[in-house]
């Protein structure tokens, strides 16, 4: 007979009463480079994937589309090394400091906000 693996720890508790989040379970994380402050991508985490990045110092998301986690490079090599992940005053958005390997966008941008849209009317110049 096979021992059980002991269960993993949840996060913290004084850490997930900051988080306000969506009826899914999940909070926004906006992904930002450390040192150019490029906003880099917007993903989601639930209170798994914020326990596992601030355990791993590796930036893991939930994939709604998937249904499953996932450590940003794991598979493509483009990692994220969190420097730092910060909470909104709200606790509905968390801003995810990292040092970015290659590209963060999934369609080989360095980052998921490369498409500039047109002027806004009234813009200032």
């Amino acid at each position: 007979m096979s021992a059980v693996p002991p269960p993993e720890p949840a996060l913290d508790p004084q850490v997930a009463e900051l988080l306000s989040r969506d009826p899914a379970g999940l909070v926004a994380a906006v992904v930002q480079q450390h040192d150019t402050r490029e906003v880099l991508m917007v993903a989601w985490m639930d209170d798994e994937a914020l326990r596992r990045t601030l355990t791993t110092g590796r930036a893991t998301y939930w994939s709604r589309s998937r249904g499953e986690y996932w450590v940003k490079g794991e598979t493509s090599g483009n990692r994220q090394w969190v420097r730092e992940v910060r909470v909104d005053c709200d606790g509905d958005a968390l801003l995810v400091v990292v040092d970015q390997e290659g590209a963060a966008c999934h369609t080989g941008e360095r980052s998921c906000f490369f498409r500039a849209l047109p002027a806004v009317a009234g813009e200032r110049s």
